[in-house]
């Protein structure tokens, strides 16, 4: 399969791009590296990315921002970082990717943990998850061409602690080939309108 991995530099898609590659064409997508390059806050940029990329199997998104901050001082600005990015920018993947996607194809989205387990400073984060899961259960029954959407909601990974780790005290973390093998699971399955959590 032809698969199309956006985030593929980030921390989880580097994992993931090392459990497609040995069987499936890898089309390394990233911010500012890999085959080719977008932002997905940015409805042009992702349009120019799939023209160039041609039709695919399988998408798998690992990106977005989201801002993290003490509720009380949050403004609307800070939360629209989430919504324009982790939250839109996966949901315009797969609104303008289903036109270039083939028949029976995937998309794997990601959320997290904090809609359901939630952190200080994580309100932000906890809402986008929220919408995102909610989003992918809902849409799922209505993709056309047996075309299957899931979402994975991983738990804090081993390899983010020393950037993270002070946020998530008393999380058991995940390795991050773990929780690649979830999208596996998504884009080699069956599944659809799934939540696949890693924790």
């Amino acid at each position: 399969m032809k698969i199309v991995v956006v985030g593929a530099t980030g921390t989880i898609g580097k994992f993931v791009v090392a459990a497609l590659q040995g069987r499936h064409d890898v089309v390394k997508v990233g911010n500012r590296g890999g085959d080719h390059r977008v932002d997905i806050t940015d409805t042009n940029s992702i349009r120019a990315l799939f023209k160039a990329i041609g039709r695919f199997d399988a998408l798998v998104a690992t990106t977005g921002k989201v801002h993290f901050g003490e509720l009380a001082s949050m403004t609307e600005k800070e939360l629209q970082i989430g919504l324009q990015s982790k939250l839109m920018g996966q949901i315009n993947l797969v609104l303008i990717g289903r036109d270039h996607i083939n028949d029976n194809g995937s998309f794997t989205l990601t959320s997290g943990l904090l809609n359901h387990d939630p952190i200080r400073y994580g309100a932000a984060a906890s809402l986008v998850n929220g919408a995102l899961d909610g989003f992918v259960v809902g849409a799922a029954i209505e993709m056309p061409r047996g075309l299957r959407l899931n979402v994975v909601s991983p738990g804090v990974l081993v390899e983010s602690l020393p950037a993270s780790g002070d946020y998530f005290r008393g999380f058991e973390a995940v390795p991050g080939k773990r929780v690649a093998e979830a999208y596996v699971k998504s884009v080699e399955g069956l599944q659809t309108g799934k939540v696949i959590s890693v924790l």
